[in-house]
């Protein structure tokens, strides 16, 4: 489900397809506490990113700053024509503008490369950083929802909105 070939650049970032060659660095990111509590508190060994990145459904990418790897962006679908994004840097590369810059990006390319009609992100939000970040990508707030199945905390419904 690879949508972006080799790769789509942004203003300041290129989001490019992650890889196996890709595997130890994203272990090593997602056992980041601050990482991982805003991935449902999981950490991934070496092999289950391996299976995450081969999975059918969702496309993982690498967000690179001059050719360093600096965040994780994914893409899923939920029916032909709309899906998700779920997204996070590393600490040294918050607060610059390069996550909305890859998100918005990547959207755009989705939407108008890709025909897709509806794309939302969920953040916490407690996560008020990463809801500015989504605004400043292009995504506006849905609505406030309750923690569910898949939430443990109340999450913020917003979309994509160009």
């Amino acid at each position: 489900m690879n949508h972006v070939g080799p790769g789509v650049r942004g203003r300041l970032t290129t989001v490019r397809a992650a890889t196996a060659a890709d595997a130890d660095l994203l272990a090593a990111w997602h056992g980041d506490p601050d990482v991982a509590r805003f991935w449902g508190g999981r950490t991934y060994t070496r092999d289950e990113l391996l299976e995450r990145l081969s999975r059918a459904d969702v496309d993982a990418f690498l967000v690179e700053e001059d050719g360093r790897a600096i965040g994780y962006l994914q893409a899923w679908r939920d029916t032909p024509a709309s899906g998700g994004l779920d997204m996070f840097l590393v600490p040294d590369a918050r607060g610059r503008g390069l996550g909305p810059d890859a998100a918005r990006a990547l959207a755009s390319h989705l939407v108008n490369e890709h025909g897709w009609e509806r794309l939302t992100v969920d953040p916490e939000f407690g996560n008020q950083r990463a809801v500015r970040a989504w605004r400043r990508a292009g995504f506006r707030e849905v609505r406030e929802c309750p923690p569910d199945e898949e939430h443990p905390h109340p999450w913020v419904l917003m979309e994509f909105a160009g």
